[in-house]
């Protein structure tokens, strides 16, 4: 039996991912076109970004005519752990990984890619990574473009019900971690309660800087709280 080539393997893999990914983002596009972008502006929007929390916000921040530097100040504090990732890839890629081939990667690390590649055997070849990247790109953005024109068409009362399904996702992933460490639990409380003071009592704050002061706090506070030990020899 003939051997399958790295990119079928990889666009394998990423069959989980895409499935899942389909169905996340269209809760996103039931979002965007509930703050009034257009089926093909929520479709870029996933196109190039490839990240649920960081849209999510960003749209948040565009439908409240928010300014380029709480956009920027946003995604960075957002995705800054994507930068993490692609370190610690980094030690399982293929001497053919050039610096070419690790830019158009970069395009595709996320969460669930990194965990893919990261538990592959042996090391990860572009091709590989490209047929996961692939395959996972065209459920997110699939799932975007049907999300957003089913909005367009649905009452409002129910794709404003629909909308729940990308912060859904976000609860999803918090409640496993919380349940299992102290410090995560703290830290998601601590920022809830800090986004309740920001939306009530500090009218005059922008989402953008309400997300980038709850998330920058409670991080803080919590390491200073919970300080994660050195492991010893």
């Amino acid at each position: 039996m003939k051997k399958k080539s790295d990119f079928v393997n990889g666009l394998i893999s990423g069959i989980p991912i895409g499935l899942g990914y389909l169905s996340v983002s269209f809760g996103f596009g039931i979002l965007a076109s509930s703050l009034g972008l257009s089926v093909f502006e929520a479709f870029m929007i996933s196109l190039t970004n490839l990240t649920s929390a960081g849209q999510a916000a960003g749209v948040d921040i565009i439908a409240a005519k928010g300014t380029l530097i709480e956009m920027a100040a946003v995604q960075f504090v957002i995705n800054i752990r994507y930068a993490l990732m692609a370190i610690s890839l980094s030690q399982k890629l293929s001497g053919k990984f050039t610096f070419r081939h690790r830019l158009l990667a970069a395009y595709g690390i996320t969460d669930e890619i990194f965990a893919v590649c990261s538990a592959k055997d042996g090391e990860v070849t572009p091709n590989y990574m490209y047929g996961v990247i692939i395959i996972s790109t065209l459920g997110w953005t699939s799932g975007t473009f049907l999300g957003a024109y089913a909005g367009q068409l649905l009452p409002s009362g129910v794709t404003a019900a629909l909308g729940l399904m990308l912060y859904g996702m976000f609860v999803a992933v918090i409640i496993p971690p919380a349940r299992k460490h102290k410090s995560v639990l703290f830290t998601v409380i601590t920022a809830a309660a800090l986004s309740v003071v920001c939306k009530y009592l500090i009218k005059s704050l922008s989402g953008g800087l309400s997300v980038i002061i709850c998330a920058i706090i409670s991080a803080a506070v919590a390491a200073l709280i919970f300080p994660k030990e050195d492991d010893e020899e």
